[in-house]
């Protein structure tokens, strides 16, 4: 079995579609990835040591 964990996150619309959201992805605690998905949909994936990957984190690491 995977040691992976997806968790859903809620963000600001980066777009018009009211349905786009963050997913992180973690493997022992640490976050590995962000999904940006559109429903069901997985749109791109966002490396969390690039500049945008940090500032997506930083929104949910204040808001907790």
């Amino acid at each position: 079995m995977s040691e992976e964990a997806v968790k859903a996150v809620e963000a600001p619309e980066e777009s018009a579609h009211e349905d786009t959201h963050y997913q992180a992805v973690e493997k022992d605690g640490t976050v590995t990835a962000i999904w940006e998905m559109q429903g069901q949909k997985h749109m791109r994936t966002i490396d969390p040591r690039s500049s945008e990957g940090k500032q997506i984190l930083a929104l949910f690491e204040t808001a907790a």
